[in-house]
């Protein structure tokens, strides 16, 4: 028989000791559990963010883009670095398709919770930066207004101020073709003008906004901000 250890005088204990080790052993033999630490099931969701706490297991209500997130029908995930996080794209951002990739991303804007925030805002401005966005966003438009609009009058200051800074992104990302829809989003942006928190803010989108749709937009912000003064002037 192989000794194991140092030379030592034999004693019945220590034979016993060793086989009851053994013993133990065998009766765990089974394979893991896919479960978590705290007996949780795996979910999509461990696979999207890794290095986090599971944000979906919870038995509150979903909003539509957190559930489609939840099951990985959003093509990108989060991940973490040292300094700040980024999105992973599942397929090139370029390839992926703007409708409903953008359509969903736009309705997320109204999130307020880690991760769905980061998410929407973050993919909404990567998408609208490739090379071909505008032809992909235009025929879209109509479908991106209206959660757009939603997250401007959102009573949540950092949804209100991730919505505007989505509208400055997508007036650049679009141009000209915005004309027809803005005016459906100058009436928020008019009130919260009034506020002082919010005035200088407003005042700066309406500006890049105003460059990247042209003079024609100078009428449309006129009629519902009055006291708008034009950078062309």
């Amino acid at each position: 028989m192989t000794s194991f250890g140092p030379p030592r005088v034999s004693s019945g204990g220590g034979s016993k000791s060793r086989s009851s080790s053994a013993g133990s052993t065998s009766s765990t033999g089974s394979k893991p559990s896919s479960a978590g630490s705290s007996g949780k099931p795996s979910r999509p969701s461990d696979r999207l963010n890794p290095k986090t706490i599971d944000p979906f297991y919870d038995k509150g209500p979903k909003s539509s883009f957190a559930t489609l997130y939840a099951n990985g029908g959003v093509p990108c995930r989060l991940t973490h670095g040292s300094v700040k996080h980024k999105l992973h794209w599942a397929t090139p951002v370029e390839e992926v398709a703007f409708d409903p990739v953008l359509i969903t991303l736009a309705e997320g804007l109204r999130e307020t919770k880690h991760p769905y925030v980061f998410v929407a805002q973050v993919g909404f401005k990567e998408l609208l930066a490739v090379y071909d966005a505008n032809e992909k966003v235009v025929p879209i438009l109509p479908k991106i207004i209206g959660p757009l609009r939603a997250a401007l009058t959102h009573s949540d200051p950092s949804v209100f101020e991730g919505g505007l800074n989505a509208l400055v992104q997508l007036s650049v990302a679009v141009g000209p073709a915005l004309n027809p829809h803005i005016k459906q989003l100058l009436g928020t942006l008019s009130k919260r003008s009034m506020e002082k928190k919010y005035r200088d803010k407003v005042t700066e989108a309406l500006q890049q906004i105003e460059q990247a749709l042209g003079k024609e937009c100078l009428p449309i912000i006129k009629s519902k901000i009055p006291t708008y003064s034009s950078i062309f002037t």
